[in-house]
């Protein structure tokens, strides 16, 4: 009894000196913490409730003092025009984010299969060497002719084949993701002189394009572009009408519960509603709206009709609704601005069409960052976990659904895809937080925000007002506001998404 109550304190001292050595090692890591994030975080939040001017308030102005103003800064931040429009650009930006993360599932997919000498299919090799001629050939077209650069070219898409033949899938994947060890103040300067309107190669491949269009539409009757507008309109009106077939058959099949059903809807509304407020939309404002009721009515009469064979939960399946509205919601808004400029089409060849201004052209800036961004999503850390997550998936799945005769997309939609949702859960979340307080680099870099505030996003709206303007207090309003709605969208997203993720 004596020996144990004496070892006791022992002991108790020996793990008291292990506790200390620990935290005389961590200590560095805290130290930092502190200095650089906590008290940092503490002050913006102070910050923002102060008139903090730096021209104002500073050491050669001592009668000027920071003064308490409660909530005027996020009153200022709410009613002033700039912020929604810098949140507009934001989120016009963030509709990439659908395609990207399609182009990284469909990256990975490709690159999760054998491409060794062998292995794969004889019509692969058919199609890259297809692709390879047909580059080399525009090349040709565009003045370069039989010159080294053809020759460089066409000899490294050789030597990229070849090594993914005799190397297998690995050569791929290290060049899929070989672009983001580059710096991206350096891509970012590749891109701007890539999209330079007199001396890039993206207009320089366009002009011989452009100049050959418009030779094609000048002797064509201007009635036919106006059909093709039309068209365009009954193609969003028909991916409006599948988005909510596709919506109705799962809740029918008990997929999709009433509340999560809620928003896809309204997100598939979106086009339309924008579509009264957009200048270039208002000729078709009132048959779009006649089709849109017309297909409100169709698929409500669907639903009605089918009734549902089985019972769901209210928020089930908002996931999986939620990113296919998001989809079809870009494709809707493709087919609502290639409409306009169908049907202006004749006129403007009729002056010669010229390749856009893209970074100095307030209407092309911005599709020119979402062009980037696509660019590096491909290959980006999305593709890398896309790869992890399909090396999981158990192969007697695959096997089951090719008993029951199932084809490519059926095997994708109800195997590959349900096996996926976790990591497309982590995806869609990371990616929406880094769409809200993403678009600095580019701005700084590329456009400085402009033309004419095309560009600027928020995080480039709380650098311009805290450093360049001097504004510290508003500065910290706005971030703080991007704060609350990167948490709100995350607790949305975790609510509803994460709910029935391993379902």
């Amino acid at each position: 009894m004596n020996t144990t109550a004496a070892s006791a304190p022992r002991k108790s001292r020996k793990a008291w000196r292990s506790f200390w050595v620990g935290i005389a090692f961590i200590t560095p890591n805290i130290l930092g913490f502190l200095a650089f994030t906590t008290i940092p975080l503490v002050l913006s939040l102070a910050m923002a409730f102060t008139n903090w001017d730096l021209k104002l308030q500073n050491m050669f102005k001592p009668d000027a003092h920071i003064q308490f103003v409660g909530l005027a800064n996020f009153v200022h931040l709410i009613t002033q025009p700039q912020f929604m429009t810098y949140l507009g650009n934001t989120l016009y930006l963030m509709m990439g984010i659908p395609f990207s993360i399609a182009a990284s599932l469909f990256a990975a997919m490709m690159l999760s299969k054998d491409t060794r000498a062998g292995g794969g299919r004889t019509y692969l090799w058919l199609l890259a060497s297809a692709g390879l001629l047909v580059g080399c050939l525009m090349l040709t077209v565009v003045g370069m002719g039989e010159t080294a650069m053809v020759i460089l070219l066409a000899g490294l898409a050789a030597v990229i084949l070849l090594g993914g033949v005799l190397g297998g899938p690995t050569v791929y994947r290290t060049l899929f993701y070989l672009p983001n060890f580059t710096a991206g103040v350096a891509t970012l300067l590749l891109w701007k002189k890539l999209y330079n309107p007199q001396t890039g190669p993206v207009n320089y491949a366009l002009s011989p394009l452009l100049d050959g269009l418009s030779a094609a539409v000048r002797p064509t009757p201007p009635l036919v572009f106006t059909i093709l507008a039309w068209v365009l309109l009954a193609l969003m009106l028909l991916v409006l009408f599948l988005g909510l077939k596709r919506l109705s058959t799962m809740w029918r099949d008990g997929d999709l519960g009433w509340r999560a059903a809620l928003l896809p809807v309204a997100v598939l509304a979106v086009p339309f509603v924008v579509t009264a407020f957009w200048s270039y939309g208002r000729p078709f404002l009132v048959p779009l709206a006649i089709g849109f009721a017309a297909v409100l009515v169709l698929a409500g009469a669907r639903v009605w009709r089918a009734g549902r064979d089985f019972a769901a939960a209210a928020a089930e399946g908002f996931g999986n609704a939620i990113m296919l509205a998001a989809l079809l919601m870009v494709v809707e808004f493709v087919c609502l601005g290639l409409a306009p400029v169908a049907a202006h089409l004749p006129a403007m060849a009729a002056a010669g069409l010229e390749p856009p201004g893209w970074l100095v052209d307030i209407y092309w800036a911005k599709p020119a960052l979402m062009i980037m961004g696509f660019w590096a999503a491909v290959g980006s850390n999305n593709m890398l976990l896309y790869l992890a997550a399909l090396t999981n998936v158990p192969q007697e799945l695959y096997e089951a659904a090719d008993i029951d005769g199932a084809t490519r997309f059926q095997r994708f939609w109800n195997v590959t895809w349900p096996q996926l949702a976790p990591t497309t859960f982590f995806i869609v979340v990371m990616s929406v937080i880094g769409g809200l307080q993403g678009g600095f680099d580019a701005a700084r870099v590329m456009t400085m925000g402009g033309p004419a505030g095309s560009t600027t996003t928020l995080s480039y709206f709380i650098y311009t007002e805290g450093f360049q303007t001097g504004r510290l207090g508003y500065a910290s309003a706005v971030a703080w506001a991007l704060f609350i709605l990167v948490f709100i969208i995350t607790m949305f997203n975790w609510r509803f998404g994460n709910r029935y993720v391993n379902d």
